[in-house]
């Protein structure tokens, strides 16, 4: 497997750089999530960084690298690919009776 040493902008990780596994595109992943165990024997908190492009080339605008960058909100899969035929996030059925003409 390869790996690829990527920077880690703010929060605990700034300006370390770690080898990170690249996957079957030649990527690293989208979210990198780091548990942080808890001293006190608690569950470990989880600090969630985002893949950002590292900067552009001049001609073709591709991308040199990528960097993480910290998130702190940490929102899980909100940036998870949608397809349109997938459930909604949530529940959009009308309030009401179904054999109510009003709704």
């Amino acid at each position: 497997m390869k790996s690829q040493d990527t920077p880690f902008e703010g929060g605990p990780m700034d300006g370390r750089v770690l080898p990170v596994l690249l996957g079957p595109t030649g990527h690293p992943p989208k979210t990198y999530r780091i548990p942080v165990p808890d001293a006190a024997g608690g569950p470990p908190t989880v600090l969630v960084y985002r893949r950002t492009p590292r900067g552009h080339t001049r001609r073709l605008g591709l991308v040199r690298g990528w960097k993480y960058v910290h998130d702190p909100e940490g929102l899980g899969d909100a940036d998870r690919l949608r397809w349109p035929w997938s459930r909604p996030r949530r529940d959009n059925t009308p309030q009401g009776k179904p054999d109510d003409p009003t709704g």
